[in-house]
């Protein structure tokens, strides 16, 4: 209980210093989650973990976990359909208004993230990639699995790994790192490597030890809570000081225990007859792009590069970094960081207007208005689907339409599209409308909520009892629109 004080305290802190007006432009909170989950089934509840129950609510969440289960007949249904990390997460988080906007999952692996659904229109140029490593024989049981995007036009790279295990391969966990830095290139002349991203985040199961240090002396600093006496020795911020690699990378300090290794359902260290030594293994550091250098030493990209970080600044702040030890389904405590990103929006408006036409239900065929605000690629492969409010992912649509196939009328402002009366759930209930473009392979644009009828024919046919759908306000509270 004395933990949660400190750190909502720490929060209202860092939301003082926002209302001073330490910042210019605008202020998008964010969560990480880094959890080597050790094969386990996912929990009952992750209310805790996400920390749902905090005062103010984040406008991203990033989940990277580790050993994900992966025998062959579970990961290949896995591919199908979502495995039961991301359903527990996507059912817990998709009633507060959040949206799964990609995921990648790389056998063990797996990395998703979740935005609140105002500003999905203005995530864009979304890609994952992976990188398997795995140098002790292991088919893809280490790597990195990461997500590249951008948001409000500033680009972010999320990079989730799992390193090398065991004390004695601390270089060996460095030159898999710079192997994934250097092997992960995406499609796009602004960011194509990850070092290119304007801010990117690495976190994952790091596996770096305490060295040098007994046993004894571990737990005694564990114990008294002197935590800053184990630093000196703890391989990765040993390693920040030559590694290149890692210079530009920054850490919260680690005035937490050590997260690695427990028995099973408890919060005692490793008693099994090889007693590991206890490490903080699970890690969560970021980088901001260095500046360019100065101007008789830029070339043509580096003084474009200038000019948009002095006209769109982006800074990062670090507001909490903590583990949450009240989870005991695997040997490793999960590791949450809490960021607050102040950004200038280089852009503030989506590229496409939508609006539900007139009365909807599936008695009747539907309208659908769409006006670009803004030039865009359009393609012959851009939908538009019909989405129930509550919605998990972009898969999760309860209809959609091809935009070319299904134009009725057009102008030069305003498109019409039609949805068939049969393909209208009769139910009825709330829903929003959301274009996808697969140009840029993300939503550009969400409609209003809105109410589409039970439909009078299947009610007076008793198909449908009247006001099945009373239960649907519930999921389509004030608190999904905040």
């Amino acid at each position: 209980m004395m933990e949660e004080k400190e750190e909502q305290s720490k929060e209202e802190q860092s939301d003082l210093s926002l209302r001073k007006g330490d910042y210019d432009g605008e202020s998008l909170r964010l969560q990480m989650v880094t959890w080597n989950v050790a094969t386990a089934d996912p929990p009952d509840d992750v209310s805790s973990l996400l920390r749902l129950s905090s005062p103010k609510s984040q406008d991203l969440y990033i989940i990277g976990l580790q050993e994900v289960y992966a025998r062959p007949l579970r990961f290949l249904s896995d591919i199908v359909f979502d495995d039961p990390w991301s359903h527990l997460f996507m059912s817990t988080l998709a009633p507060r208004g959040y949206v799964k906007v990609s995921s990648i999952r790389m056998q063990g692996l797996l990395l998703i993230f979740f935005s609140k659904l105002e500003h999905v229109p203005f995530i864009r140029d979304i890609q994952a990639t992976y990188t398997r490593t795995g140098i002790f024989g292991y088919w893809g049981n280490k790597g990195g699995v990461s997500i590249s995007l951008s948001l409000y036009g500033h680009k972010l790279c999320f990079l989730n790994c799992h390193l090398a295990a065991h004390m004695k391969y601390a270089t060996e966990r460095v030159d898999e790192f710079e192997y994934i830095m250097d092997t992960q290139t995406f499609d796009c002349k602004k960011s194509p490597t990850i070092p290119d991203h304007r801010l990117v985040f690495w976190f994952g199961d790091l596996n770096f030890r305490i060295q040098d240090h007994g046993m004894h002396f571990v737990r005694t600093c564990i114990n008294n809570h002197t935590y800053n006496l184990l630093w000196s020795k703890d391989q990765l911020m040993m390693m920040k000081k030559k590694e290149q690699v890692l210079e530009e990378f920054e850490e919260g300090p680690l005035d937490f225990q050590p997260t690695y290794k427990f028995d099973l359902n408890s919060d005692t260290y490793d008693s099994s007859g090889k007693k590991r030594k206890p490490a903080w293994t699970d890690r969560i550091l970021w980088r901001l792009r260095p500046k360019a250098p100065p101007p008789d030493e830029q070339d043509a990209k580096q003084v474009k590069q200038l000019e948009e970080d002095e006209e769109y600044p982006l800074k990062i702040r670090q507001d909490l970094y903590t583990s949450n030890m009240e989870y005991g389904i695997s040997d490793h405590k999960p590791v949450i960081g809490l960021f607050t990103l102040e950004l200038r929006k280089m852009y503030e408006t989506p590229l496409v207007r939508l609006q539900a036409e007139g009365d909807w239900s599936a008695d009747i065929d539907a309208m659908v208005l769409y006006s670009p605000l803004q030039p865009f690629s359009s393609s012959t492969w851009d939908w538009i689907g019909l989405f129930k409010v509550g919605f998990t992912s972009l898969s999760d649509y309860t209809t959609f339409t091809w935009v070319k196939d299904d134009e009725v009328a057009f102008n030069d402002e305003v498109t019409q599209v039609y949805i068939s009366k049969e393909e209208i759930p009769v139910q009825g209930g709330d829903f929003v409308l959301a274009y996808y473009s697969s140009t840029l392979r993300c939503i550009i644009g969400i409609s209003e909520p809105f109410k589409v009828h039970e439909s009078k024919v299947a009610i007076e046919e008793g198909l449908v009892p009247e006001r099945i759908n009373s239960l649907d306000k519930t999921v389509a509270g004030d608190d999904f629109w905040k």
